[in-house]
């Protein structure tokens, strides 16, 4: 079967709240398994956004920065509000990135990669098993740590960091 000519764009969503070395662990593997990259940033209705989401988009941009030149131009940042899936169908996106830390963070996502699945048949999951030093990482113990007054530079790019400093009053 020939390849196929239709460009394979996915969508990696999450709160980014904020962006951690985690995250760019993911996005810097997955940008070299697909044609475009668009970094999904959005809400989260269970959680209590420290960042409006128009910074975290800024943060997600600024982030991306030692992502070389090659694998940067096929990555994209977008804001969304609603349905994952209606956005990446909007996007013409064929599948969705998820990283996955543990176990633990498996359960939830085979739910979510199912029900995603029942709505667009088309839409595929991807999951990316986080690097093993990047294992712990979590946007929640980064503000839980930073709003303790403990040093978040090992989790987070510089601009990361002072940004988080500065709305905790650090």
């Amino acid at each position: 079967m020939a390849p196929s000519c239709v460009p394979h764009i996915a969508v990696y969503p999450g709160s980014f709240d904020p962006i951690t070395y985690g995250h760019l662990d993911i996005i810097q593997r997955a940008v070299k398994l697909v044609d475009k990259l668009i970094i999904a940033v959005g809400t989260n209705q269970r959680k209590n956004a420290l960042f409006t989401l128009d910074e975290r988009q800024k943060m997600v941009e600024g982030s991306l920065v030692g992502i070389g030149k090659e694998d940067r131009q096929k990555i994209y940042v977008m804001s969304f509000d609603g349905l994952l899936v209606e956005f990446a169908k909007n996007q013409s996106a064929r599948s969705i990135i998820r990283g996955l830390r543990a176990v633990s963070d498996f359960d939830y996502e085979f739910q979510m990669a199912s029900m995603n699945r029942k709505i667009c048949d088309q839409l595929e999951t991807i999951f990316l098993m986080s690097s093993d030093h990047m294992q712990f990482v979590a946007s929640s113990l980064v503000r839980e740590i930073a709003n303790m007054q403990g040093d978040i530079s090992k989790f987070v790019p510089k601009l990361v960091e002072q940004s988080v400093k500065r709305k905790v009053n650090i």
